[in-house]
Parts: structure tokens; sequence; C-alpha cells
């Protein structure tokens, strides 16, 4: 029997990559996303659109369609980047951003949880500007504040799941060249997938609720 990932954000960049990978391994793949694009069309994924997961309407929409469905793999890959600065505070997009990047993938874990398999496992896709110990450039504030929240819950998520045998992944993608930072980067989505794929096969119970780089690398909190 094939196993079963939901991926959110699924419709371009990283998420899009994702589907496109796991369908190749044989997964059935749930590709959650606000709109889907001609190229998740064509890829032979479930298609779940409408789910804008910084809203209620969205989550219920995705809870909806994944009614029944036991969920080996859940990878809360949806975000948003905005950019604000000291001076320049836009307190509107700094809450978008918690609402989007920290609270949406817990919220989306929980709505989901009793139908994760009792080995599953859970992908956060965060990022290195969520380090405190990492931060010496500043700014960003909606976004590294909001990211550094996910990390906190994704280590929360690791403890209070570990009875069950569910191993949560904290994962920072690196640099790569998607529409959300205008296309400059040092690697493409699906170089940053088969990355952080290769992190999520190595996920166990023993390094569940770490913080990891997709080269490999334990990032500091």
């Amino acid at each position: 029997m094939s196993k079963t990932v939901v991926i959110t954000g699924a419709n371009r960049g990283i998420g899009l990559s994702f589907t496109k990978l796991y369908l190749q391994r044989g997964y059935t793949v749930y590709a959650a996303c606000r709109s889907a694009s001609p190229e998740l069309e064509g890829s032979g994924a479930r298609i779940v659109d409408g789910v804008d997961v910084g809203t209620d309407e969205g989550l219920k929409t995705l809870v909806k369609a994944l009614d029944g469905v036991t969920i080996d793999l859940l990878i809360n890959n949806a975000g948003i980047l905005r950019d604000e600065r000291l001076g320049q505070l836009d307190i509107k997009t700094i809450r978008e951003q918690f609402e989007v990047n920290a609270l949406a993938p817990l919220r989306v874990t929980e709505a989901l949880m009793a139908q994760l398999s009792d080995d599953a496992k859970i992908g956060l896709i965060t990022s290195r500007m969520g380090s405190i110990a990492d931060n010496t450039s500043g700014g960003r504030y909606g976004y590294r504040m909001s990211k550094a929240a996910l990390n906190a819950a994704g280590r929360s998520l690791a403890c209070d799941l570990k009875d069950r045998g569910i191993a949560v992944a904290i994962l920072h993608p690196g640099l790569v060249g998607t529409e959300m930072i205008g296309g400059h980067g040092d690697i493409t989505p699906d170089e940053a997938a088969e990355r952080l794929v290769a992190r999520i096969d190595e996920l166990n119970l023993g390094n569940s609720g770490t913080f990891w780089h997709s080269n490999g690398q334990q990032l500091p909190w």
C-alpha cells in the first residue's frame, strides 16, 4: 500500500517540487494550495485548492477534503515573507506572518492529528532567519519572529507526539530561488526539495524536534 503525504503551499516553489518528488516515489499526494497552478494541475496529485492556511475557512476546506484519509507524512510548507524595518514597522504584516508562518502549521497539525498514522512524520519548513543565535543582520521582524515561533512550536510538537511514535523535523531549505524571494537563490526549488526529503528520510524519534539545514548541518536556536 502506498504512503500518503499532505503538502501545504503545493502550487509553486518548494511545495511543487515536494509534490513532484513524492509522486515519483509512489506516494499518494494531497497538494493543498490557495489556487492550483497549471504545473500542479498536470502533476497527478490530488489537489485541494481554496486552502489559505491562515484562515478558518481555508483550514475547514482542508479538513473536509481529507476526511477519512490516513496521513503518513504531513509537510507544513506554506509560508509568506514580508519586510519590516525599524522605523518602518507594519504591524499588520507582522501579524499576517504570524498567522501563516507560525499559527497555521500548528493549527493544521492539530486539526489532522487524529488522522496521522502512529509512525507518521511531520515536516515544518522554517527558516534559518528564525534562529536567534544566528541573527547578525537584524530587520525582517515579522518573518524572523514568526519563524522563531514556529521553531518553538515544532519542539513542543516533538515532545507531545513522541508517545505516538510521531517525529517532527524543523527544516531550513537553504537560500532557494523561489518567487517569494524574487528568484535569487543558491539552489533551485527542486534541489532544495531533494535535500529536505533526505532530511525527512533521516528523521526519527532520536532527532525529532531538532533544527536542521537542508544540507545536513544542525542549526542553532
